[in-house]
């Protein structure tokens, strides 16, 4: 993304919803590892609560992505076009 950020020669603005979209990814990431270390620690044995917590997290980081996506489409597929 951002080869093609800098080819396309993107305005201020743009950056800052490609830079907000890279950051939210990160972010969703981190927190998803860090839930799924966290539960790990506290016990190896299945555990129903734990698993969803671990789904939400992984969630998170799907809407994240496709949030992302969302962003991508819409700052370059006017570009390609």
């Amino acid at each position: 993304m951002l080869a093609a950020a800098i080819f396309f020669r993107l305005t201020a603005d743009e950056w800052r919803w490609i830079i907000l979209a890279i950051a939210l990814v990160w972010l969703a990431e981190a927190l998803n590892t860090a839930i799924e270390r966290l539960a790990d620690a506290v016990t190896l044995e299945p555990n129903d609560n734990i698993g969803i917590a671990k789904d939400v997290a992984a969630g998170a980081v799907l809407a994240a992505a496709a949030f992302s996506a969302v962003i991508g489409l819409m700052i370059f597929l006017p570009r390609l076009v």
